[in-house]
């Protein structure tokens, strides 16, 4: 006979069976034929790959209701929380997807998932050496896996350390797989770069820059062309001078190399008519060219350089020979400091952006010249 204890007993665990089942993950059943893990996981990659983060969550989410441990599924669930910002939950996922990754492909998609984790947050000092431990789970389960060389080799961009990175984007070109396009294009920007060599910190951060800003420039003159003690050094009574203060810089990061940059005055570098710097404005071929020009002819005290040009026939099929900067463009691409920006129709895009590694090869070609003044 069953007492009122053993009821009872029975009822609570009947109940927390029902509770257990309620809360666990029913796998939904699929719809049409390719209703499937897979084709929805391939999919979301695909959108993810595309910037379409929401369309890609949703991907994912379907494929694991079809299949709650699907490993890739939880991989690139936890990529798109990433690029939305929530590093938390991006590396919960990106755990689950290592739990339940059974073949060495899934084990490896999660060991790149982590490096492009660490990678795209960059937080703690340690974040580089962190990747480079889930490069070698990667690279211990296949030597040849492109992807796991070509992350590293993003990680390693971003970690400032050029090199390495050029050696990771050669492998992944060697290996002759996936990702040959996208490791053509770093190498050969890694490549740019390292011919810009870079010495400062700054100078190294803002030659991933790919549209230059008002602030970045006055960071690289500042630091890698070290205008002011260039400027001491040919004439320093010429350039002591007070300049306007910009009311828009106080907290800028950049603030000391703007205000050095204010303080020596170089044309395309000044404060606006409404006593604003406007930091983060980019800043184009043709005003970067007019900057150039104005260091030139403050160096050499030659003023007549600025209007040396006026009146020559333009070779620009893009620039007209009464623009502003004409005689900049005429300036800096003659002496070999600038060229066209299409060799192939000749055309200098006076309005297009410059780039952070462009400048600074533009500046060390300028230091070439001023070696002989």
């Amino acid at each position: 006979m069953i007492t009122y204890r053993k009821y009872t007993a029975i009822l609570a665990l009947m109940g927390a069976v029902f509770f257990l089942l309620s809360c666990a993950k029913v796998e939904r059943k699929p719809l049409s034929y390719l209703d499937t893990p897979e084709h929805h996981t391939y999919t979301g990659i695909s959108l993810m790959n595309q910037g379409k983060y929401p369309d890609a969550e949703r991907e994912f989410d379907l494929a694991i209701q079809l299949n709650p441990k699907f490993s890739r599924a939880y991989g690139g669930s936890g990529l798109v929380q990433a690029y939305k910002g929530d590093f938390d939950t991006a590396f919960d996922l990106m755990k689950k997807a290592d739990k339940y990754a059974k073949e060495k492909e899934e084990k490896i998609y999660a060991h790149v998932g982590k490096i492009r984790l660490f990678t795209m947050r960059k937080k703690k000092r340690n974040w580089l050496q962190r990747a480079y431990e889930q490069f070698e789970n990667a690279v211990k389960l296949d030597p040849k896996s492109s992807a796991a060389y070509y992350f590293m080799g993003i990680a390693y961009k971003y970690g400032l350390e050029y090199n390495n990175a050029g050696s990771a984007f050669a492998k992944v070109l060697d290996l002759n797989d996936k990702y040959l396009e996208e490791a053509n294009n770093e190498w050969r920007l890694v490549q740019k770069i390292q011919r810009a060599t870079p010495r400062t910190q700054a100078g190294k951060r803002i030659a991933l820059v790919e549209s230059l800003t008002r602030a970045d420039t006055a960071a690289l003159f500042m630091e890698e062309l070290k205008i002011d003690k260039l400027f001491e050094r040919r004439s320093p009574e010429t350039f002591v001078s007070e300049r306007k203060a910009a009311i828009d810089i106080r907290d800028h990061v950049l603030r000391n190399d703007i205000e050095g940059m204010l303080k020596i005055g170089i044309r395309g570098l000044e404060v606006y008519p409404d006593e604003a710097f406007h930091p983060d404005d980019l800043i184009t071929r043709a005003v970067f060219a007019m900057m150039i020009e104005d260091i030139i002819i403050k160096i050499t005290g030659n003023d007549g350089l600025s209007r040396k040009f006026i009146g020559a026939v333009s070779p620009f099929p893009d620039l007209k020979n009464d623009h502003p900067s004409f005689n900049a463009v005429m300036m800096v691409t003659t002496r070999g400091i600038m060229q066209a920006r299409d060799l192939t129709t000749g055309k200098f895009s006076p309005l297009a952006a410059i780039s952070g590694v462009d400048a600074l090869l533009i500046i060390r070609k300028l230091q070439d010249e001023l070696r002989y003044f």
